[in-house]
């Protein structure tokens, strides 16, 4: 079959099942943008960076950035059958961007698949769970709703989507959850693993921290309420003060990716390191920003402690690896997270606001790291019965996009 994977940072969602699907013979081809310079596992073509939207209104302005985004993919799309008689079987795009929009318009024959990662909703998920941010009025509900016009358009274009978890699925609306099938992205179990040979050198420092040291580790993008970052940093104190010998590192940017930027001009980072910092030995706490992959997989294998936070929203790829590298896991007791984490049993669940508790758990889970071990290892067998990347992921993605092309 010939596939395409559309994504405007390929390999995206698809740096596994591309290559897959290619060794298996099929033709395999990815759209992303001119803008993206990730390295490739397939053939790539691209499609020019979109026009510049000058709309004013949020309602409107996020759809047309969407359309524009669309209408450039179309174009290349269509270059593509008129230059190169190229028409795909299998078109599988994220439809994130809008890139799958009008696809159909330049290949009608073809199936269509979106990678359907989250619908938003004004209410139950992200945008009203945190009471510390105002609960939006009806122009910030009005905008949301407005948000999803492109995810709605694009998965009723679709033949079929794909979302990585159940939560993730079950935020679209009912005609449009049948469409789709859910299967993870997969964690390669073999690389992230334990490793009691694994050192994690903090730069500038001559600390260097292995498997046993008293480390807390914390994984947020950009170290954002989102993720949990303000409660997190709000249980430090009473952590460190308890437990003298303990360090913590932080990965992430001193930056935003999802909701609002802070209103007083500082990053989500500093505001909330400011509010603690008088009560912290900010010798202990380790900011290391973006790091290499290497890096990141070494501060999973040599924590005591993994903590992961989350509001109702997508989860993220940090929480099944550090499970599977064997990590002891505390977690936020919100809907995605007991997906995948049963309390007591492969990790634990504290509510997302309880700062007390969490210090409580963090706590615990250093003093005593000998009766982490049963949830540790069970976290690890879970990824690898539910998520391993060759047994269970890879085979069901492929078979979904062989199908398809059936």
């Amino acid at each position: 079959m010939k596939i395409l994977f559309v994504h405007q940072n390929f390999p995206g969602q698809f740096p596994h099942l591309a290559p897959a699907l290619l060794a298996r013979g099929h033709d395999v081809l990815a759209l992303t943008a001119e803008t993206n310079n990730r390295p490739s596992p397939v053939r790539v073509v691209k499609y020019r960076k979109p026009d510049p939207v000058t709309l004013s209104s949020p309602l409107t302005r996020l759809y047309a950035e969407a359309a524009e985004r669309g209408a450039k993919a179309a174009l290349a799309a269509q270059q593509l059958r008129d230059k190169h008689g190229y028409v795909p079987d299998v078109i599988f795009g994220h439809s994130g961007w809008g890139e799958t929009l009008f696809l159909r318009e330049v290949w009608p024959e073809a199936r269509l698949l979106v990678y359907a990662e989250l619908m938003y909703q004004s209410t139950g998920l992200d945008t009203d769970f945190d009471p510390e941010f105002a609960r939006p009025g009806i122009g910030a509900r009005v905008s949301t709703v407005a948000r999803a016009a492109h995810l709605v358009q694009a998965m009723v274009e679709a033949d079929a989507g794909l979302a990585p978890t159940e939560f993730q699925a079950d935020t679209f609306p009912p005609d449009l959850r049948r469409k789709i099938t859910v299967v993870h992205d997969g964690v390669n179990t073999e690389i992230v693993c334990p490793n009691p040979e694994a050192r994690l050198q903090i730069p500038g420092t001559d600390l260097v921290f292995r498997p046993g040291d008293e480390v807390i580790s914390f994984v947020n993008r950009s170290l954002e309420p989102y993720r949990g970052y303000h409660s997190f940093m709000r249980a430090l104190p009473e952590v460190l003060a308890a437990r003298p010998k303990a360090h913590v590192v932080l990965v992430g940017d001193e930056g935003q990716s999802y909701g609002p930027a802070p209103k007083d001009g500082k990053s989500w980072k500093q505001r909330y390191l400011d509010e603690v910092k008088d009560r912290l030995n900010l010798s202990r706490v380790h900011f290391l920003g973006r790091v290499p992959y290497p890096v990141f997989l070494s501060l999973l294998q040599v924590s005591r402690v993994h903590a992961y936070l989350t509001y109702p929203f997508v989860l993220s790829w940090s929480l099944m690896e550090s499970m599977s590298a064997g990590a002891m896991v505390l977690a936020s007791d919100t809907a995605p997270v007991r997906e995948v984490i049963e309390d007591g049993k492969n990790g634990r669940l504290i509510d997302f606001f309880d700062i007390k508790g969490w210090s409580a758990a963090l706590i615990a889970a250093l003093a005593n790291p000998a009766a982490c071990e049963p949830l540790r290892r069970a976290a690890r067998q879970t990824i690898i019965a539910r998520y391993d990347l060759d047994t269970c992921a890879l085979p069901q993605l492929i078979a979904f996009v062989e199908k398809a092309g059936r």
